[in-house]
């Protein structure tokens, strides 16, 4: 299914680009990668009372896939997320599964929902990028039934996560046209403030807001680690469209930047992120 309504908006046109297309191509890294998060989500599904479940920026699809396999004949999961490339990745993947989850190309924030139709919504990092989180949390909040949960994983602030910056701390005086990040804007750490979360989701309808602090440790290959650093994130998009010396230079200082992270084939970092779960509120 897509909507064909949505608003083409900055992270659509993100999303929908380079971006998204990145991701595809890095999808078994990323999924690898983010595993513990996912089973965080996984867990939070009740088979019994969680028949219709929704992932929100769902991207290629991994956790949406892991909650129809948990759920089985007893229920439902469907994916949805702006991104064709990575919706299209995803509707590959559970064909060649045989995985029985849909997909919708669409816009969580606008997209018309049937009301009450989900016992349960999820995300794994896909709820940071709205340009209108309270009108976004709402739409969510009319598609839940009633007493319907909310189950998200959101990262913390860029100054608890400084391996997610590294690249662009490193690479800044390479790239002078590296954008800067913007604290409350759509993006990665857009829900950094505990306080604003609560009032976003408190605003928007839901209820019973619990915000835990957790701590992951999280790894890639090391050989996976350039691969990475020039695909992923603003110094990957921008590494893109670069001349080959340019290039060669930003490969060169931030790998090494890297370097603390790197204990023999293997990279580890810790990803400090909010768990959070809310209440469809009457």
């Amino acid at each position: 299914m897509d909507d064909t309504h949505q608003t083409d908006d900055a992270q659509t046109r993100l999303w929908n680009g380079p971006a998204g297309r990145a991701w595809v191509d890095s999808q078994a890294l990323l999924d690898a990668m983010f595993t513990p998060f996912e089973d965080l989500l996984v867990e939070a599904v009740s088979v019994g009372s969680a028949a219709r479940v929704l992932d929100v920026g769902c991207g290629t699809g991994s956790t949406t896939l892991a909650v129809a396999r948990r759920l089985g004949a007893k229920g439902h999961c469907v994916g949805i997320d702006i991104s064709e490339p990575m919706i299209a990745a995803a509707r590959a993947r559970a064909e060649r599964e045989g995985t029985p989850a849909s997909f919708i190309r669409a816009n969580a924030q606008g997209h018309a929902f049937e009301p009450a139709s989900f016992d349960l919504i999820v995300s794994r990092f896909g709820v940071m990028f709205f340009d209108d989180p309270v009108r976004a949390f709402a739409n969510l909040r009319r598609a839940a039934s009633p007493d319907a949960g909310l189950q998200f994983i959101a990262w913390r602030s860029a100054a608890e996560n400084p391996f997610m910056t590294t690249a662009e701390r490193a690479a800044a005086p390479l790239l002078p046209n590296l954008p800067a990040r913007r604290p409350d804007a759509p993006g990665q750490f857009a829900f950094a403030d505990r306080g604003r979360v609560s009032s976003l989701l408190e605003e928007s309808g839901w209820a019973d807001i619990e915000l835990q602090p957790i701590d992951v440790v999280c790894t890639l290959p090391e050989k996976e680690l350039v691969r990475y650093l020039t695909r992923l994130g603003p110094v990957g998009l921008l590494l893109q469209e670069a001349d080959v010396r340019t290039r060669a230079q930003v490969i060169e200082t931030v790998r090494a930047a890297f370097e603390p992270y790197v204990h023999g084939a293997e990279v580890r970092y810790t990803a400090a992120c909010w768990k959070v779960s809310a209440r469809a509120g009457t």
